[in-house]
């Protein structure tokens, strides 16, 4: 086939283009078409050039557009058509198709996009196309040089121009230069001013002198010339204008003619001449020597050519290709050498003449559907008749007849060329290369095509270029499995990577159509658990498998083979997991902690556990045992229930702690333990006992002590727990006047208000100490407190105390009970007292004081009947005026007691002094057994005393029930003395035993004042160093308790 062409360059240069101007031309049974667009450089990416569906008429589906050339400019909707530009800018004047360009030639982007009707299967169309790139105002126009020189004679005549260098600009047209400004100074606002003239295609700058110049005044002016472009926002640069005033030089050069032309043949040797331009001036001198030089070169005049500054021979200074520089169009300024030199300028066009030194170039490139790659284009067997495998495009880089190519396919192959160009060029043609008959894979499976293009240079070039055709096969056959269903028994506790199974699929087809790749389709639930080998179908587990989490795993796998498009077949896989014994017995809790009461009867439940095993069958049935076995639990194996062997007692033991052991039936078994704590509750079984203080101590308070001073505290425990031991403090007798109060919670007893002169004498607080328990339990406790001004006969206050042990706890012993009596007599006898005088009083001192003295060597009598009130001291001044009142009248005798009670008393106590060693005090010890039915006050107590005792020995088994107070103290129990100002003990006794006082207080009265006595008694005998030494001791008693 041969393509001929003819010169399109002119005819492009003179064509107007119009905007979106559509041509479409229809030739071989392709529809071809020819489109131009206009568009603006430097536009943002993804704007809009055009749309070729729109434009065609084409329906915006069904088809496939393709860019073919155009990149990385533009790009191409695949769907419509639609042309966009890209990342990479448009810049007009870097374009290698407009670098060249003179004033007023458009500047195009060549464009190609094919188009294939997916709809119809017919062969592509092609589209040629071209846009037309508009010139933006994006350059700044720059003078020459930053500081321009200009030299002026000195007796120029006012009026006088002078040409200032111009500015470039690589815009074009409007954007192009437009204006100079000149800005003189005030220094030479006079003198110069500047005009712009139009020449035929560029503003020249002019400078005018306004006034005289003398260059003897100033030789130098420097002014600033800015130079602005037309484009919208326009812009500008500025630079130095220096003017030197110099001599007169009044003749300008002037060229022989304005315009010169020349040819030359590309490849012309380096130094050869290729024309020469020649200028006169009329002066004389360096005034008339002419200088020739380019005006304004371009870089391709700059590369190429070279001139003679003297004699104004043009001559090649490059290599000099036509088919990258056809035309050299430049400036030639003559200069001439005065001291105010003058210049002209002459216009110079260079055609370059081709010479036939390029062959054909043969670009074979892919289209539509059809992709190349490395020189090999992959066609389907079933591809129809006529359908373009590749797009051939011939072109030649000469012109003229050196530019006409002839191209055919070479050899005996089923394709051919057909012209798929839409314009008439003949330096640059394209082809479909299609095929001309059916392709036959099984027959031949490969092409390899070769294009020869040959030109019409003499002497003629050529060139070849080749294509090699792969004819693939069609993929018509699945891979199929046999059997579709692969059930498989697989053991848990596997190693990860295990083999399963192998799968296998077929394939009917052949090559790589029966290339299978097998795959598993994962789901959520077997998803990264099975892999298999893509090649061979070997299915493997990625993780240990636990048949305890899953039993049974179902997934698909799929075979594929590699045609295009790929089929594929599946098939179903289940995995069934086998047990092993390897989970151990598990308890449901890490640790169990039962709660049960005390005094639970043997073989009662005290608690359950449960224990699980994960495995099946065999592996998880468990046995449960106790360790270690000692007999005080077992455990049922059906029900996990615990069973106690003995019955608690928390006092003893509160808490057991042992391990139960469970096993499994799995070959070898696994085994588990658990501890068990087991925490004995208390139950109410233990009354409180009394620590501090004894029954047998005493508190000493003057009568003026202040309310809510602390008397005494009352410190008990008890071993229960819990409520069981909370204990509550109450007074329950002994203070009917509510002289005391007792904190309930700690048992601290203070003064609760004033003592008057009836509470002078001891005070028995009877003080319940309970427990919270249900039912509650409680003990009883005496705090003996004396009052009294002084306490000098500790022994009188000891055989108080130790009398009121034996009196009834029902009977209040709180002061002196006859203190009003006394008051009314001293009121009847006062004026007899004041009769009697100071004899009668000494008589009855001495008389008192012998008798005193007589009882305490003696001690108190066994079966004596007291006459006098042991617990109340008398009052001294006043004691003396009521005996002295009472002398003449006899006192009213006391109630006589029975003479069982007294035999019983004087039985029942017998004070012995046990000394330990010298300095100790005596301690009190009361009678250990009494008769059933008494007050046991003294269980649980304990003494903390260090003191040395006085024992109280029992002389009869029984005491009287009508005396019965504190009966049953046990050997620890002590009455102890501390020996400071506030509780004393007796330092020494005498074998005597007490009478127990009536249930009220006897109404016999002393005739000695009770201070008389307890005086009497500081200053005789041997026990008033060993009082003393009481006073400064101190001591802790034990209480006594009742269950």
């Amino acid at each position: 086939m041969l393509c001929r062409g003819v010169d399109a360059m002119g005819s492009a240069r003179a064509a107007a283009v119009a905007a979106w101007t559509v041509l479409l031309l229809y030739s071989c049974g392709s529809s071809l078409a020819s489109i131009t667009y206009q568009l603006r450089e430097e536009q943002p990416p993804n704007t809009l050039v055009g749309s070729l569906a729109a434009d065609q008429g084409l329906p915006d589906t069904g088809h496939l557009y393709k860019l073919e050339v155009g990149g990385p400019y533009l790009r191409v909707d695949g769907k419509t058509g639609d042309i966009y530009t890209t990342d990479v800018p448009i810049d007009r004047e870097t374009l290698k198709d407009c670098r060249n360009l003179f004033e007023g030639d458009p500047c195009f982007l060549e464009f190609e996009v094919s188009i294939t009707d997916l709809m119809k299967g017919s062969g592509p169309r092609l589209i040629e196309g071209r846009i037309e790139i508009q010139d933006e105002n994006d350059n700044t126009p720059q003078f020459p040089s930053p500081i321009l020189e200009l030299a002026i004679p000195e007796n120029t005549y006012v009026g006088a121009h002078y040409s200032i260098p111009v500015a470039m600009d690589k815009d074009a047209g409007s954007n192009g230069i437009a204006d100079y400004k000149l800005n003189s100074g005030s220094d030479a606002m006079n003198l110069f001013s500047l005009q712009v003239a139009d020449n035929t295609d560029e503003k020249v700058p002019q400078l005018i002198v306004l006034g005289n110049l003398d260059r003897e005044q100033r030789d130098t002016y420097d002014l600033s010339i800015k130079v602005i472009d037309g484009g919208t926002p326009p812009r500008y640069s500025s630079a130095l204008l220096r003017i030197t005033i110099t001599d007169t030089n009044d003749n300008v050069p002037k060229f022989e003619r304005s315009h010169y032309e020349g040819e030359m043949a590309e490849n012309t040797p380096v130094g050869q001449s290729v024309l020469q331009v020649k200028a006169n001036d009329d002066d004389l001198g360096a005034n008339g020597q002419v200088t020739y030089s380019f005006h304004q070169p371009s870089p391709n005049v700059q590369r190429l050519l070279h001139i003679d500054h003297n004699t104004g021979i043009i001559q090649v200074k490059g290599s000099v290709d036509r088919e990258e520089v056809p035309l050299l169009k430049f400036s030639v300024q003559a200069r001439d050498n005065g001291p105010q030199a003058k210049s002209s300028k002459a216009m110079v066009t260079i055609t370059v003449k081709d010479r036939n030194d390029n062959a054909p170039s043969i670009r074979i490139r892919g289209f539509g559907l059809v992709a190349h790659e490395d020189g090999i284009a992959n066609v389907s067997e079933d591809m129809p008749v006529g359908t373009p495998v590749a797009l051939v495009e011939v072109s030649d880089k000469d012109e003229g007849e050196n530019a006409v190519v002839t191209c055919v396919v070479a050899g005996d192959v089923p394709f051919q060329l057909r012209s798929a160009s839409a314009s008439d060029s003949t330096s640059k043609r394209k082809y479909f290369l299609q095929t001309t008959t059916p392709l036959d894979y099984e027959r031949i499976k490969e092409y390899r095509i070769e294009i020869v293009a040959v030109d019409s240079g003499n002497p003629a070039l050529s060139s070849t270029n080749s294509l090699k055709v792969q004819v693939t096969d069609m993929n018509d056959n699945a891979p199929v499995f046999s059997p579709s269903l692969y059930e498989v028994d697989f053991a848990e506790e596997n190693q990860p990577g295990d083999k399963v199974l192998d799968v296998v699929a077929t394939d009917a087809d052949s090559g790589t159509n029966a290339e299978l790749l097998y795959s598993i389709i994962t789901d959520s639930a077997t998803k990264g658990l099975f892999d298999i080998n893509p090649n061979t179908g070997e299915v493997r587990v990625m993780n240990q498998l636990d048949r305890e989490y899953k039993e049974r795993y179902e997934f698909h796998v799929e075979a594929a083979d590699k045609g295009v498009p790929s089929l594929k077949g599946t098939a179903t896989v289940v995995v069934r997991v086998l047990d092993r014994n390897d989970n151990d017995p598990k308890f449901m809790l890490n640790g169990y902690s039962f709660s049960v009461l005390e005094n639970m009867p043997p073989l009662s439940p005290v608690g359950m556990v449960t224990v699980i095993d994960a495995d099946k069958g065999e592996n998880a049935h468990v046995q449960l045992s106790v360790e270690p076995e000692n007999g005080k639990f077992v455990i049922q194996n059906g029900t996990g229930t615990i069973l106690s062997s003995i019955s608690f007692d928390r006092e003893k033991e509160s808490t057991y702690t042992f391990r139960l052991k469970a096993v499994d039936g799995g070959d070898p078994p696994r085994s588990s333990y658990v501890g068990i704590t087991i925490n004995v509750l208390d139950e109410n079984d233990n009354a409180p006992y009394v620590t501090k203080p004894s029954n047998s101590s005493y508190k000493f308070l003057q009568p003026l002590t202040s309310p809510d001073t602390r008397v005494e505290k009352v410190d008990a425990e008890d071993i229960d727990t819990g409520l069981n031991a909370e204990l509550v403090y109450s007074i329950t007798g002994g203070n009917p006047h509510g002289l005391f109060r007792i904190s309930s919670t700690d048992g601290e007893i203070t003064l609760a208000k004033e003592f008057t002169r009836k509470h002078n004498g001891l005070h028995r607080l009877v003080v319940k100490v309970s427990d919270k328990g249900k039912p509650s339990r409680h003990t009883t406790a005496l705090v003996h407190i004396f009052v009294n001004e002084t306490i000098s006969n500790v022994t009188l206050v000891e055989s108080l105390v130790g009398h009121s042990l034996y009196t009834s706890l029902d009977m209040d012993i709180a002061g002196d009970p006859s203190y009003e009596r006394v008051q009314n007599s001293n009121i009847v006898y006062g004026s007899l007292a004041g009769i009697a005088g100071v004899i009668l009083v000494i008589v009855v001192v001495v008389v008192i004081r012998h008798r005193w003295q007589k009882e305490t060597k003696s001690g108190y009598q066994a079966g004596k009947k007291e006459t006098k009130d042991l617990y109340t001291p008398k009052q001294g001044p006043k004691s003396n005026k009521s005996k002295k009142g009472k002398k003449g009248k006899a006192p009213k005798p006391a109630k006589p007691l029975e003479e069982d009670e007294e035999a019983s008393l004087q039985k029942g106590l017998k004070f012995n002094l046990m000394n330990d060693s010298v300095g100790d005090s005596p301690r009190i010890h009361l009678p250990l057994n009494y008769p059933p039915g008494s007050p046991d006050l003294g269980r649980h107590y304990r003494s903390n005393s260090p003191l040395p005792s006085i024992q109280l020995q029992p002389q009869s088994p029984s005491a009287s029930k009508k005396h019965q107070a504190v009966q049953d103290l046990p050997a620890t129990n002590t009455f102890v003395g501390t020996g400071d100002n506030n509780s004393t003990g007796s330092d020494q006794y005498s074998d005597y035993s007490y009478k127990a006082n009536p249930p009220k207080y006897s109404t016999k009265q002393f005739a000695t004042p009770s201070s008389d006595l307890l005086h009497s008694q500081s200053g005789a005998g041997p026990a008033g160093p060993l009082a003393a030494q009481l006073l400064r001791q101190r001591s802790g008693g034990v209480g006594d308790a009742e269950q």
